[in-house]
């Protein structure tokens, strides 16, 4: 359990604007004792971060504040070190992320992130898998709106089912808010890099083990009516199909033979269409060097929404399971989906890691995987919802 280090937890990136709402999450909900610090490269920004944080609780005006940059890997060395757990919110995790990956599997420190990035994923897997099974790190991606939702809501639906049989789920997501720079800059950067987003999921698939005796597929449908919910479907190119994908790779609960599809869910086909051809010539601009950049300056690092426009944010993921003839319908759902429930979802996570009795796991694996039922319950009592809507 690595005790004898001084932090529980080290917040890397607090002085963004999703890592502020986490270190504030974590300055109102964190549990008496809890060891943390904060993380950056700007000590001056980070002593802002902790004077907004003792308008919240008083007792954190000495809280640890460590100086790191992703470009110094001797300072990334003793963050991890020092660490039992280490969450980052410091993206685009493809140019910024590696260096601290590496730094928790060869420390056995456990880490977590929100990237919403294939590329960045698949090549950590490559790279830093096969190290952080070796020192027992856990390093666990995707711990905000992409993918906790989706992943967990899965999971949560596969048991109200009978799974001696082929199994089959869909999600369909629908989500009202606004994004900060970080998401629009990895967003972009996402859209640039499709060649290399291929070559690194070719990479993985040659080195990562498949179930054996089992199937497990994530497939894109079509669009078209969605049966039971009422509104057009329309495949969504996200990582969560992935990550749902390799949690039903890695527990038998799934069942033997296993599919999930993944949606968003829209009112009226004409949206449907006119965000296809925005999005379609969104990614041939970002392609071109030129027009990357100018769009890239459109919002600088730290912008986000008001707390007024977070709070009229919202989410909704149903998702339809069936198996053994039976149907269910489940959903999930919360607030604010890209800031103030990504902050609660990554804060979780992290204090899931360090405090609660889980399964032995190591090297790079999903939030069911790592921390399932666990992750679930303290999200619920935090006020997300997992329920069944029908059958």
């Amino acid at each position: 359990m690595r005790d004898d280090r001084p932090y529980d937890l080290v917040l890397f990136g607090a002085t963004g604007f999703t890592g502020g709402l986490t270190a504030e999450y974590l300055a109102r909900h964190a549990p008496d004792g809890l060891r943390w610090a904060l993380a950056g490269r700007n000590p001056g920004k980070l002593a802002a971060v902790r004077d907004r944080l003792v308008a919240i609780d008083a007792n954190l005006a000495e809280l640890p504040l460590l100086t790191a940059d992703v470009t110094d890997p001797a300072s990334l060395r003793a963050v991890a070190e020092a660490a039992r757990v280490v969450a980052t919110t410091v993206g685009p995790y493809v140019h910024h992320g590696e260096p601290l990956v590496a730094a928790c599997a060869a420390a056995g420190t456990d880490y977590l992130d929100i990237t919403g990035e294939p590329e960045f994923v698949d090549l950590m897997y490559v790279r830093h898998h096969a190290e952080a099974v070796r020192t027992g790190a856990r390093l666990v991606h995707a711990c905000g709106f992409d993918s906790i939702p989706h992943d967990l809501g899965v999971w949560f639906t596969i048991r109200q089912l009978p799974t001696d049989g082929p199994v089959t789920v869909d999600g369909y997501v629908r989500a009202g808010g606004r994004f900060s720079a970080g998401t629009y800059h990895s967003a972009l950067t996402a859209f640039s890099r499709t060649a290399q987003t291929s070559r690194a999921a070719k990479a993985r698939r040659s080195v990562e083990p498949r179930p054996t005796g089992r199937r497990v597929r994530a497939v894109p449908g079509k669009v078209g009516r969605a049966t039971g919910i009422g509104m057009w479907a329309v495949p969504l190119p996200t990582i969560d199909p992935q990550v749902v994908r390799r949690s039903a790779a890695a527990r038998p609960e799934y069942g033997p033979d296993f599919r999930y599809r993944h949606f968003a869910a829209v009112k009226r086909l004409p949206t449907v269409l006119a965000a296809g051809v925005g999005l379609a010539g969104l990614v041939g601009l970002v392609k071109l060097p030129p027009t990357r950049r100018w769009l890239l300056g459109r919002l600088s690092s730290g912008q986000g929404p008001s707390a007024q426009q977070r709070a009229k944010s919202w989410f909704q993921v149903q998702f339809v399971g069936t198996g053994g003839g039976r149907t269910v319908r489940t959903e999930v759902a919360g607030g604010d989906p890209g800031y103030d429930e990504t902050a609660k979802m990554l804060a979780e996570s992290a204090l899931c890691l360090a405090f609660d009795d889980l399964p032995p796991t190591a090297g790079q694996v999903t939030t069911v995987t790592a921390m399932g039922d666990a992750l679930l319950d303290r999200l619920v009592r935090a006020g997300m919802t997992f329920r069944v809507v029908g059958a």
